[in-house]
């Protein structure tokens, strides 16, 4: 990579950073809902074209979606012999060890933005959704198969799972820990 190509990213880099560290902030003195894109931008002294460049969204800020191999590596430490839920449940642990204290911290504070704004808990079902597809093309164990309709169902409410587990962290402030609260959403679940 060039100087140039360098500088080009990290000068990305550091506008998203600041784009996010704004809204953020915007968002937990105001309240989700009280504040628009362009009161983000001008704050990161953006233009608003700017914010749609590095966000599809305000909401895309605080709910995001793993990437595809972020959900293959995760879910390929898992053996295949095991049921979807079961490689599911096994596979959360593994995603929170990775997450550092500042990570850790950062989720918090974005999941208690989501907990507190009543159209972002509605909206986190489509984000849901989104994951589980993700999560169901990474599981089949043979090249070129796909999950059969049960299975889709379970990855489904396996992902459901997840994000009360995460709401719950986050309605708690953090004071139990993720892994927890995601694990009995998991149980109860799976008791069922």
């Amino acid at each position: 990579m060039s100087d140039r190509q360098d500088w080009r990213a990290r000068r990305w880099e550091e506008t998203h950073a600041r784009i996010y560290d704004t809204a953020i902030r915007l968002f937990q003195e105001n309240g989700f809902e009280q504040v628009n894109v362009g009161q983000i931008a001008a704050g990161a002294g953006v233009s608003v074209p700017t914010f749609y460049a590095h966000y599809p969204s305000k909401e895309h800020l605080v709910m995001m979606v793993p990437s595809a191999e972020q959900m293959e590596a995760l879910l390929a430490t898992q053996p295949a012999d095991l049921p979807v839920a079961e490689r599911i449940r096994r596979a959360a642990p593994l995603y929170f060890a990775n997450w550092t204290p500042e990570f850790r911290e950062e989720q918090l504070v974005r999941w208690q933005i989501i907990a507190q704004t009543p159209s972002l808990r509605t909206r986190a079902a489509e984000f849901e959704r989104t994951t589980a597809g993700l999560v169901a093309d990474a599981l089949p164990a043979g090249s070129g198969t796909t999950l059969g309709p049960g299975d889709q169902v379970v990855v489904n409410a396996c992902l459901a799972a997840y994000t009360a587990g995460l709401l719950a962290w986050a309605d708690g402030g953090g004071k139990r820990k993720v892994e927890e609260t995601v694990d009995e959403a998991f149980a109860a679940l799976l008791a069922r």
